[in-house]
C-alpha cells in the first residue's frame, strides 16, 4: 500500500495581506457547514457549474455569475472538523486573487439561540485591493446571502 503524500499548504509568506469577518448567524453550525460542504451550489456556485468533494486534499472547480459573467473559481481543502471548521485554499481570476492561491478558513461555534457566531478569515492576498474587494464581498454580500438561503429554506436548525 503506497502512503498518501503530505498536504502541502500554500506558502503565503510573501503574501501577508489578510481579511477577518466574524458575523451571528441564524443559521445553525451544521447547516452552515453543509453548505460549505454538500451544498455550495444553492447558495454560492452556479447549480451544474460545480465539481467538489470535500475531502482533504481533495480539488475542486465552480462558476459563479457576476454582472452577467462566469467567474472560475478552484481550489482544494485543507481541514475539516465537522459542524466547525472549513478551510480551504481560493484561487480565482485577476478581479478576485489574481490567481493566487489564497486560503480561507470558516470557524463555526454555536450561540445560545441555536445560531452560529461565524468567523472566516481569508488570507494570502498580493495586495490591500484584494483584501478591500474580498472584504466587501463577504461582509455584505456573501455571508448574508449564504444565512438568508439557509433561513428561508428552513435549514436554519
Amino acid at each position: 500500500m503506497t502512503e498518501a503524500a503530505p498536504l502541502v499548504r500554500p506558502d503565503l509568506s510573501n503574501r501577508p495581506h489578510r481579511l477577518s469577518v466574524q458575523r451571528h448567524m441564524n443559521a445553525s453550525p451544521e447547516a452552515i457547514y453543509r453548505a460549505w460542504t454538500e451544498e455550495f451550489d444553492s447558495w454560492f456556485a452556479e447549480p451544474g457549474l460545480i465539481r467538489m468533494n470535500a475531502e482533504q486534499d481533495a480539488p475542486f472547480v465552480f462558476q459563479t455569475r457576476h454582472e452577467g459573467e462566469l467567474h472560475s473559481h478552484y481550489g482544494r481543502f485543507l481541514a475539516l472538523k465537522l459542524n466547525e471548521l472549513v478551510e480551504l485554499t481560493w484561487i480565482t481570476c485577476r478581479a478576485g486573487t489574481d490567481g493566487a492561491e489564497t486560503v480561507v478558513t470558516v470557524q463555526l461555534q454555536r450561540t445560545a439561540d441555536n445560531g452560529t457566531d461565524l468567523r472566516l478569515s481569508h488570507t494570502g492576498f498580493y495586495d490591500e485591493a484584494g483584501v478591500k474587494r474580498h472584504d466587501d464581498a463577504w461582509a455584505n454580500h456573501v455571508l448574508p446571502h449564504l444565512d438568508e438561503v439557509l433561513t428561508s429554506q428552513g435549514s436554519a436548525g
